[in-house]
C-alpha cells in the first residue's frame, strides 16, 4: 500500500494535476541531479538526465503499478536512464565504485582513527574523538555549515550522492539503496568514506580556529 501522500499525488498526477507536478519537481529535482551526477559525467548531462527523467514520470504514471514508493520508483527511472547515458558517454568507473567501493582504493583516514571491527559497536566506529571538537551550538553556525558543504561538494560523486541523501536529506539506507541501486554494505562503505572526509575537514576548520585564536592572543 502506498502512503497516503503518496496515492494522492499519482492520483493527481493521473489526471494531469500540474501543481502536483511541479512539487514533485520542487521536491527531488536537486537530489535527483546528485545521483545522476554520479554517473554521468558532466553537470549539463545530468540535468539532460533529470528532464528525461521527469519525462519517463508523465508518460509511466498511468503504468505506477504501487509496488513501491513513489519516490523509489522516480529514482528508478532515473538511474536506468543515467547507466544508459553513461555507457553511451563511456563512463564506467563510477559503476565499479558504487559496485564495489571497497575494491577502489582510498582511505579516507588515518586507520588507527578508527576501532577494529570486532571492537566497534558499528562500522567506522572512531577510537577517539576528533580533536577540538566543538559544542552543538558551535556545530550549527553558519562558518561551520559552509565548511561542511564545501567538503560534500569536493567528495567523489558516488559519496556526495550518499551523504547528501542521507545526512542532508534525512534519507533511510534502504532508500538510498533502492535509489542508487546498490547493496547496504557498499552504502555503509560510501557513507563512511564520506562522513571520514567531511569531519576531518571540520577538524582542520577547527584547529585553526583554535591556532588563529592563540596568534591574536
Amino acid at each position: 500500500m502506498l502512503p497516503r501522500q503518496d496515492a494522492h499525488v499519482v492520483e493527481a498526477l493521473k489526471h494531469g494535476d500540474e501543481a502536483a507536478f511541479a512539487d514533485l519537481v520542487r521536491r527531488y529535482h536537486s537530489s535527483l541531479l546528485r545521483v545522476a551526477l554520479v554517473f554521468v559525467p558532466s553537470r549539463a548531462v545530468a540535468e539532460e538526465v533529470v528532464q528525461e527523467t521527469w519525462i519517463g514520470v508523465l508518460k509511466g504514471i498511468d503504468r505506477f503499478e504501487e509496488r513501491s514508493s513513489l519516490k523509489t520508483w522516480i529514482f528508478r527511472i532515473l538511474t536506468n536512464i543515467a547507466k544508459t547515458r553513461a555507457e553511451r558517454e563511456g563512463r564506467t568507473l563510477p559503476f565499479s565504485a558504487l559496485s564495489n567501493p571497497a575494491g577502489v582504493p582510498e582511505p579516507a583516514v588515518e586507520p588507527d582513527r578508527f576501532l577494529e571491527p570486532e571492537h566497534a559497536r558499528w562500522p567506522g566506529h572512531w577510537a577517539s574523538r576528533p580533536r577540538t571538537w566543538a559544542p552543538e551550538e558551535r556545530l550549527l553556525a553558519k562558518e561551520t555549515t559552509t565548511v561542511a558543504a564545501g567538503a560534500i561538494e569536493r567528495l567523489p560523486a558516488n559519496q556526495r550522492a550518499v551523504i547528501s541523501l542521507r545526512d542532508v536529506e534525512g534519507w533511510t539506507a534502504e532508500e538510498v539503496c533502492n535509489a542508487l541501486g546498490v547493496t547496504e554494505t557498499n552504502q555503509r562503505v560510501l557513507l563512511h568514506r564520506a562522513r571520514a572526509k567531511v569531519r576531518r575537514a571540520l577538524e582542520e576548520y577547527f584547529d585553526d580556529e583554535v591556532q588563529n585564536a592563540t596568534d591574536a592572543g
